[in-house]
């Protein structure tokens, strides 16, 4: 997994460009895809729940650019990506 001060920038709906932290990537072999889990910087800063958890599959391009972002539309890959999660933030309070 990789850690560290990511940060990309994805463009919603509406159009509007989001800031958004990438919390970690991940590959699985299960699925043969590549899966990124970001939140928006600076959202919901106040919220007792914290800012909204992004997932996506993606493809990484060829050229080293940001690669496309693929929404996840299964529930095994939802379940798989929650359990991803859960262990992320695990190892987050064991470090604290």
């Amino acid at each position: 997994m990789n850690h560290g001060e990511n940060q990309i920038t994805i463009v919603d709906e509406e159009g509007n460009e989001q800031l958004c932290e990438v919390l970690f990537t991940f590959e699985s072999e299960e699925f043969g895809k590549s899966y990124v889990l970001f939140q928006q910087v600076g959202e919901n800063e106040d919220d007792e729940e914290g800012p909204e958890i992004h997932a996506y599959a993606f493809n990484p391009s060829e050229d080293g650019g940001d690669g496309e972002l693929i929404p996840i539309e299964t529930e095994e890959e939802w379940d798989m990506v929650e359990e991803m999660l859960n262990t992320f933030y695990e190892e987050q309070e064991d470090e604290e």
